[in-house]
């Protein structure tokens, strides 16, 4: 057994290893302009702050909406905030996707001794993900604070888990939509945009939208796997007033693995399929 599973460790520290190492070593390079920083930073902070004074608004007119409380809605909307959080600063790269696909930079990744997909992952540092960061991880520990839940050990590992398949859905979506570059052959994904501004639905109950908007949120782009669904399973697993998905049983939020795990399969299989196509650009 440990001649079997010592090169599998070993394989997956030198893995982890690289992959910290081009993340540090694109991190340097963009905080050699520290205005550039700050100002990342500070718009990403505000923009979140700017939605939660919109949900503030609406919630100093109504007691709750769809029978969803604040709290309720600040703790989808901070999940989804900390998804955004997460992907720029450790997989910023799946943006760089489609420049590099048109300029044949690809070549030099296809050539290295080390996973393609991951090298494109860790291929950029999002420094506005720092402000999502803290503005999130603000939110998302007041609306812990205020929601009328019995927490249970079982039920916080169960919904970190059901959190980080969230997370996992998004970067899913977004890998996926940047691959199309190895068909579109752009330096930059229009699509792959407009699919993430489709996602902004998805930081708020998706019970509020009409038919058409929940099937695209829930089954063709599954964004209410990323907060809606495992903040509506969390809620009525811990005893919450919050039982109310609305499109569906909140147990429905518990298959949140199962569908991270096929969106996962199918942006692999998406990315495998674009890079046997891919042609240099040549000199």
């Amino acid at each position: 057994m440990r001649t079997r599973s010592g090169p599998r460790q070993t394989g997956l520290r030198r893995g982890v290893r690289l992959y910290r190492r081009s993340l540090g070593a694109h991190l340097r390079s963009t905080l050699e302009y520290e205005a550039d920083f700050w100002i990342l930073v500070a718009g990403s902070a505000l923009t979140q702050l700017v939605g939660l004074a919109f949900l503030g608004a609406v919630f100093s007119r109504v007691p709750h909406v769809n029978g969803w409380t604040f709290a309720e809605v600040v703790l989808i909307y901070s999940v989804v905030v900390l998804s955004d959080a997460v992907g720029p600063l450790l997989f910023e790269g799946v943006w760089r996707l489609p420049w590099l696909v048109n300029k044949g930079e690809l070549d030099y990744k296809l050539v290295r001794p080390y996973p393609v997909v991951l090298q494109v992952l860790s291929d950029d540092v999002g420094i506005n993900g720092l402000g999502n960061l803290v503005t999130g991880g603000a939110m998302f520990g007041w609306a812990l604070w205020r929601v009328d839940v019995a927490w249970t050990p079982a039920l916080v590992v169960g919904g970190l888990g059901l959190f980080a398949s969230g997370m996992a859905v998004k970067l899913s979506i977004s890998l996926a939509t940047n691959s199309s570059a190895f068909w579109l052959q752009s330096p930059h994904s229009i699509f792959a945009y407009a699919v993430h501004q489709i996602g902004d639905l998805a930081r708020y109950p998706v019970s509020v939208y009409t038919f058409g908007v929940r099937l695209v949120l829930v089954v063709g782009l599954p964004f209410a796997f990323v907060g809606f669904f495992p903040a509506s399973a969390v809620l009525g697993a811990g005893g919450g007033d919050a039982v109310r998905a609305g499109v569906g049983p909140t147990w429905l939020g518990w298959l949140t693995p199962l569908v991270a795990a096929y969106c996962v399969a199918v942006a692999a299989l998406i990315f495998r399929s674009g890079l046997r196509r891919y042609e240099s650009a040549g000199n």
